[in-house]
C-alpha cells in the first residue's frame, strides 16, 4: 500500500459518547463518517476519514479485551500517551472551524521551526490532537 492510497497506520480512539463525538468530530475536524457500526447508543467500530488519512473509534462502554488496554486523558488527570497529527491544507481556517466548534486550545497556532504552520487543541472528551500543513510526505 502506498501513502497515496491511504493510511498505513490509522490511529485508534475510544470515547464515553461516540455517537455524539462521530458528529463532533466531523462537524469541527471535518471528518468524513465512512463506516459506523453500531446498536443504538454504542458504537462497536467507526472509521473517519480525512484526505488518504483515517481514524477509528469506539464506545468506551463496549466490553472488548482490546478496550480494556486503553486509559482515557480523564483517567490520566487529562494527560494523554498518543496524539493524532493531521495534515490540514489550510490550517488557519481549520483552526477558526475547530475554535468555534468548541475545541479547546492547547498551543495557540504558530509557524513551526521544522517548517509549516500548526496547533494543538483538545476535543470534548480531552483527547489532544494537532493540526498543522507541515506534510513530512513532501520532503
Amino acid at each position: 500500500m502506498s501513502a497515496s492510497s491511504g493510511s498505513t497506520i490509522i490511529p485508534c480512539l475510544r470515547y464515553d459518547d461516540a455517537p455524539r463525538m462521530i458528529d463532533w468530530l466531523c462537524a469541527a475536524f471535518g471528518f468524513e463518517a465512512q463506516a459506523v457500526h453500531r446498536d443504538s447508543d454504542t458504537v462497536h467500530h467507526a472509521q473517519l476519514v480525512f484526505g488518504t488519512g483515517m481514524l477509528m473509534l469506539g464506545s468506551t462502554q463496549r466490553d472488548s479485551e482490546w478496550g480494556d488496554l486503553i486509559a482515557q486523558p480523564r483517567d490520566l488527570g487529562g494527560r494523554t500517551t498518543q496524539s493524532p497529527c493531521v495534515v490540514v491544507a489550510d490550517v488557519d481556517a481549520h483552526y477558526a472551524k475547530a475554535k468555534a466548534k468548541g475545541a479547546v486550545i492547547v498551543q495557540d497556532i504558530a509557524d513551526q521551526p521544522y517548517g509549516g504552520r500548526g496547533y494543538s487543541c483538545r476535543d470534548p472528551e480531552g483527547h489532544l490532537w494537532w493540526f498543522g500543513s507541515y506534510d513530512p510526505w513532501s520532503d
